[in-house]
C-alpha cells in the first residue's frame, strides 16, 4: 500500500523574497508541492513570471510582486499588497543577497562595499521588520533569514558578504529573543559551497582572478581547491538548502528560535 503524502505546509503562505533566484525557485517548490501559498518578491520580475509559471502544477495560490528591498517604503506597500491578495502570511524567507565582488581588503571598492551592505543588512532589516508586524498580527509564525557560511568562517577575499552575513546571524539571534514572546521563530539558514550554477562558478572565477595565495589562478583547479575543502568533498545542492528551509519553518522545528543551521559538508 502506498503511503498518502503528508502536506504540512497546506493552507498556509509563504513569502520568499530574492524570488527570482534559484535558490528561492528550489524553496517554492518545496512549499508549494506540500500545498503551500507562494509570494515571491524581486526586482526581477520576468524571471519570477517564469517561476510562477512552473508552480502552477500544483494547484496553489502564488503571487509575484516586483519589489526592491533596500527601500522600506517598497517593502511596507508590497507586504500590505501580498496580505490583501492572500489574506494570510505564515512563514517569511528572508533570502535576497547580494555576493558582492571578490578583493583584497586593501582594495576592497568602497561602492561594492555599501551595495552588500545596502541589500544584505537593511535589504533583510526592513523584511526582517515588517515580517515580525504581520506574522505578530497574525498571531505567530517563522521567518528564515539567509545567512551563509562565510558569516561563520571569514572567507578570503569577500569582506563585504562575510561582514553582512554575520551581521544576519546577530540580527537573527537578537530578533529571536525579541519576538519569540508573540509566538514569532525567527532562525538563520547558512550555507557553504552550493551548486552548480551560476553563483557557484561565479564565485570561482572571481575568487581565481584575485591572485591571493588562498587560491589558484585557474577557476578549474579553485573548484577542486574548495570542494576538496568540504568534508564530504561534495557540493550542497539546491533542494537540500529548501529542505532545510522547510525544516526550520515547520511543526518539527517548533521548539527552535535563534539557530544557525549550516550547510557546510560535515564539521
Amino acid at each position: 500500500m502506498t503511503a498518502k503524502a503528508t502536506y504540512q505546509f497546506a493552507g498556509k503562505t509563504i513569502l520568499i523574497t530574492g524570488g527570482a533566484g534559484d535558490i528561492a525557485k528550489a524553496t517554492a517548490h518545496r512549499f508549494a508541492a506540500h500545498g503551500a501559498g507562494v509570494v515571491l518578491l524581486d526586482v526581477n520580475e520576468p524571471k519570477m513570471v517564469d517561476v510562477a509559471e512552473e508552480l502552477k502544477d500544483y494547484n496553489v495560490p502564488v503571487g509575484i510582486f516586483r519589489c526592491d528591498v533596500t527601500s522600506a517604503d517598497d517593502v511596507t506597500k508590497t507586504f500590505s499588497d501580498a496580505f490583501e491578495q492572500f489574506r494570510r502570511i505564515d512563514y517569511v524567507f528572508n533570502n535576497a543577497g547580494y555576493q558582492g565582488l571578490f578583493a583584497k581588503t586593501d582594495e576592497y571598492p568602497l561602492d561594492d562595499f555599501q551595495k552588500v551592505i545596502n541589500i544584505n543588512i537593511f535589504g533583510v532589516f526592513h523584511i526582517l521588520k515588517m515580517a515580525a508586524q504581520h506574522l505578530r498580527s497574525g498571531g505567530g509564525g517563522a521567518i528564515v533569514n539567509m545567512a551563509s557560511y562565510a558569516g561563520v568562517v571569514g572567507p578570503p577575499n569577500m569582506l563585504a558578504y562575510a561582514a553582512s552575513k554575520f551581521a544576519v546571524i546577530g540580527m537573527t539571534q537578537t530578533a529571536a529573543k525579541d519576538l519569540a514572546p508573540y509566538g514569532i521563530r525567527v532562525n538563520a539558514l547558512s550555507p557553504a559551497l552550493i551548486g552548480p550554477g551560476y553563483m557557484w562558478t561565479r564565485q570561482t572565477q572571481l575568487q581565481a582572478a584575485v591572485g591571493s595565495q588562498y587560491f589558484d589562478a585557474d577557476p578549474e583547479v579553485v573548484e577542486q581547491q574548495m570542494i576538496n575543502s568540504v568534508p564530504m568533498h561534495r557540493l550542497g545542492t539546491l533542494a537540500e538548502v529548501a529542505n532545510g528551509v522547510a525544516f526550520l519553518m515547520s511543526d518539527e522545528a517548533s521548539y527552535i528560535t535563534g539557530f544557525n543551521l549550516e550547510l557546510t559538508g560535515g564539521q
